[in-house]
This record gives structure tokens, sequence and C-alpha cells, in this order.
């Protein structure tokens, strides 16, 4: 090995025990400088910032430091030692990014004089307190915490960094919601899926429908045992978000700079909508909200106009209730069989000149994101929408394995990748089950392996990959517990794999900070799967979803 190797190969063996030190999840880029020594951060220490924006990410760490180590920080304008929170309007060149844009990048110093955290926008100074607050002992019982000096730089590498919900199968609290988010937070996660209508419960007041939560939002009961279950509880399970509540939680995640995405099923996963609204489905019905999983014949009618006035409706009020840029309008797992049987859907076809059904289906997607884009929002589906012809405008997430995030990205289209061999965290974490779960396999060290970049995607697309996703679907998670259970530590991968840098993600490195991390979990009252580490394995070929 020659010197100039042998010097790389140090240098590198040097920054990744320093990351391991510090034991920071998701990894920073840089760790570039530390001595010995600490700073004492206590309820004498002060916090300070000029910039107004800069109050949200003083509000998240004063909110953390009173739960976990029961003292709060008085906010001052200027001292000799305390916490300053800066922007300083300057970002710097990236290194980790991909080609499409990204935001937050931070720089974070710990010394004798204080903590400083700057950043060239208020998001990238709150990830630097998600960084100080992993600086922090989980274990500490004192009112005064040794803060190790150091010096990081840090950005994300992806814009999307996400993480999805369902609660149609089995319903979320507001207040489990909101911790939810929370766990994003600390992950650096920036985009929160809701998943609010299928087949199992319609979730989200409209108020110009109200059958869809009077009706559509519960269930007479809910199967025991996996699909086709061996029982039923009989237990009539429900609930549903108001628009009050959809708007606090909403605001709840711009204060973290998180971004809710919701999900509106169409034309699939239709049952808890007809069974309020039967005009709306092919034969009238009856129809009912399932008490299983799985994918039902009974979809909404393309044929029929009303179906279109419904959703526009539908939308209008959804699209006042969230920010953001994207609406998900689903577009999975929709069978054709009531559509071959309909005469309104063999006529739609005849008039439109659609060739089979899969057409027609791209025609609802087509129809929708046009009165979508026209309320300033573009539509983000799974990726059946590519059958049948993309919409114009339309992101794909590509959970059938990659071929559809590599198809949308050779369209020019962008592509979220979630799939469900790797990014599945409904599927077991072991081979020895120890739970009910689906039937798929996805260990930690499966979803810390992933490259949201497919290796068969030619270079001039790769900017078209906007990062990568995990879905948490709640068939067999019935109550917070559970979920915490199957997220955690899957989550700290992910975390490191849509944030860190391809060439610092190092899998013995992330076992040895995650120990920390286990800790960390504890001091926050989380259910996690204690055994991820001695227990992970290389997960089977992908199984499929409901």
């Amino acid at each position: 090995m020659n010197k100039f190797f042998l010097c790389l190969f140090t240098l590198l063996l040097l920054n990744a025990e320093l990351h391991a030190q510090f034991n920071i999840i998701p990894q920073p880029l840089e760790v570039i400088n530390t001595s010995k020594g600490s700073f004492n951060l206590s309820d004498r220490t002060p916090i300070v910032f000029k910039q107004q924006g800069l109050g949200k990410s003083a509000s998240f760490l004063n909110a953390y430091l009173s739960q976990f180590y029961g003292f709060n920080l008085k906010q001052s304008k200027a001292t000799a030692q305390g916490i300053y929170l800066r922007l300083n309007h300057k970002p710097e060149s990236s290194k980790a990014a991909e080609t499409n844009h990204t935001t937050g990048n931070y720089s974070l110093e710990v010394k004798k004089e204080g903590i400083f955290i700057s950043a060239a926008t208020e998001e990238g100074v709150f990830y630097g307190v998600q960084t100080l607050i992993q600086l922090l002992d989980p274990n500490s019982k004192d009112k005064t915490l040794a803060v190790p000096f150091v010096k990081i730089k840090d950005e994300p590498r992806f814009q999307y960094r996400g993480m999805h919900l369902d609660v149609a199968r089995h319903f979320s609290t507001v207040s489990f919601v909101k911790k939810y988010i929370d766990y994003l937070a600390l992950h650096k996660m920036n985009y929160f899926h809701w998943h609010l209508t299928d087949d199992q419960g319609w979730r989200i007041e409209i108020k110009k429908y109200p059958k869809l939560t009077e009706l559509g939002s519960k269930r007479k009961g809910t199967i025991t045992g996996f699909l086709p279950g061996n029982g039923n509880t009989n237990i009539p399970h429900g609930g549903f978000y108001t628009q009050e509540e959809i708007k606090a939680i909403v605001k709840y995640a711009a204060d973290r700079y998180i971004t809710v995405i919701p999900e509106i099923e169409m034309p699939g996963h239709a049952s808890a909508a007809l069974t309020a609204y039967s005009y709306l489905g092919c034969t009238g019905g009856p129809y009912k909200v399932q008490e299983t999983f799985g994918v039902f014949d009974e979809v909404f009618c393309a044929g029929n106009e009303q179906t279109f006035t419904f959703f526009q409706d539908v939308i209008d009020e959804v699209a006042a209730l969230f920010p953001a840029k994207y609406i998900h309008i689903g577009g999975d797992e929709c069978p054709k069989t009531s559509w071959k049987k309909c005469p309104k859907c063999q006529q739609r076809m005849k008039d439109h000149q659609l060739k089979d059904e899969h057409e027609l289906q791209s025609y609802f997607v087509q129809r929708m994101e046009k009165y979508i884009n026209k309320k300033g929002k573009s539509i983000i589906g799974w990726d059946e929408i590519l059958e049948g012809g993309l919409a114009p405008n339309a992101t794909v997430m590509s959970w059938r394995g990659e071929d559809g995030g590599i198809e949308a990205a050779k369209q020019k289209h962008y592509a979220i990748m979630t799939p469900g061999n790797y990014m599945y965290f409904d599927y077991a974490q072991t081979a020895k089950r120890d739970s009910l779960t689906m039937p798929g396999l996805t260990t930690l060290e499966k979803v810390y392996s992933y490259e949201p970049i497919p290796a068969g995607l030619p270079a001039q697309y790769r900017k078209y990959i906007l990062g990568a996703q995990a879905n948490v679907w709640t068939e067999y998670m019935n109550n917070p517990s559970k979920i915490e259970y199957m997220i955690f530590p899957r989550m700290s991968a992910l975390s490191e794999v849509v944030w860190s840098s391809k060439e610092s993600r190092d899998w013995t490195s992330f076992q040895s900070r995650l120990k920390q991390q286990f800790n960390r979990y504890q001091l926050w009252g989380t259910n996690y799967y204690k055994d991820a580490l001695e227990n992970s394995r290389k997960s089977p070929a992908f199984q499929g979803h409901f």
C-alpha cells in the first residue's frame, strides 16, 4: 500500500471513529474537528437567536429538554455563553446531495464559548438542533448535561425523506399522530404520507359528504389472525379526523419542517366510500366497510359523471386543508372486474376510444390530475398509474420493486422509491416471527443496505429520483405500541439511507451508533425491537402488499 492510500485509509478510519464516538444517526457528512472537553448545558444556559423564524427550533429544543431532562432554557439577546441559533444566508456547495435540489445544510460547533448552530435556512437550523439533541447523554440523570466539543458540517442527500402511516386499517389518535411526527423530526425526515381512506375506513371529514364519516369511518369488526383470518373480533372499529384536528396536525408538522401529504384513494380501495354513497359504484351495492383485508372488486365507477363530481368536491376540501404541493391519489390495486361488466364504463371506453380497462384507469387518473393541477397541486400515485399511460405531471411512488421508479425517471417524471422488500415496515423483522405481520421479511440490515438510486438507471435520469420512503400498513398493527415496535429501529436505518452520503454509510459503524440510539428510545418511552442487531439478516424476495 503506497503512502497516499495509507494516509487516505487512516483519515477515513479516524473519521469513522469520530462518528461512532458521537453516536449520531443519521451520520453527518463531516465531523471535522474535536478536542477534549465539553460545554455544560443547564437551565442557566440561555438560548440566543435574532431571526423570528428560529423560534420553532428553539421551542422544539426546549420542549425536548423539558420532557426528558426536566429543565428549560431562557431566551436572551446577548450573553457570554449559550446556545446560538443563526441564519447565515450563505449556502455552501453540496458534497453529498444528489442533483435534485436539497435544503437543510447546517453547521454545529460546540466549544467553551457555547454551542453555535448556523444554516442558510430555518430548516437547516432545525436539523442542527436534532444533532445537538443526539449529543446529549440519554442516560444522564443530572440537570447539567455535558455536551462534548465537536465541529460538524452536514446536509441531506435527498430532498424527499419520508415515512408513511396507514390510519384506515387501524385508526390512530391525534396524540399518536403528533408523536409519530415527532419521531420523524428527530430523524431529520421531512415528509409524512398520511393514508386516510381505504376499504376498511374513511378517516377525513368532508363536510359536503357527511356520510363518509357517519357511515364510512366505522366497521362492525375485524378479522383475527392472518388473512383470510380465523375469526372476527365482532368489536366495532372506527374513528376519523375533523377538519380542525387535521389543521392542527398539519401545523404541528409544519412547525417541525415536515410536509403532510394526504392520500385519498381512487379509483380502487373504495368500499368505505361506497358504503356511504352507493351511487358511486358500478352496481349500486349493497356495500359494506370491509372487516377483512386484501383487494376488492367493487371500485368507483369510471363511467359515472357523479363519481368525478364527488372527487372534485372532495379535492376542494382536501386542498384547502393541506398546503402541501402534493396530493396522493393512490391508483393501486384497482381490479377491472366491475368495469368490464358496467355499461357506463364500457360506454366511456367507446366514447374516448380506450382500448382496455387499463386505459380507462389512465383516463380516470389523468382527468383527476387536471383538476388537482387547477388547484395548484400535483399528484403522486403508486406505480400502477404507469399502466395505460402516465398522467402528464404525475410523480410515481415505486412500491412493486424499482421498475416503476426507473420507468418514470426515463419518462422524465419524478419518482420516490419505496420498494416493498426494503421499505415495508409491516413486514417481519426476523425470520422467527414474534408477532402477527405481513408475510415478507425486511431486516434492519436489509433496510440499511438500500440504495435509492437504482443501479441500472442511466446517469442523466438520476435527478428524477427524489428520495425514498418507508410504508407502515396497519392491518396487523392495532395499537401505538405495535406501530413503534415495527418502525424502530428500522426508521433509524432509513434516516441514514436518505440523509447521509452514500460514501459515508457503513453498516459496522451504524450498528455501533445504534446501541446509543436504543438508549434514546428508552428515554422517549418508545417500544422497539430490541434484538434487531442480533437477528438482522438479508431479506428474501418481495412478496407483495395489500
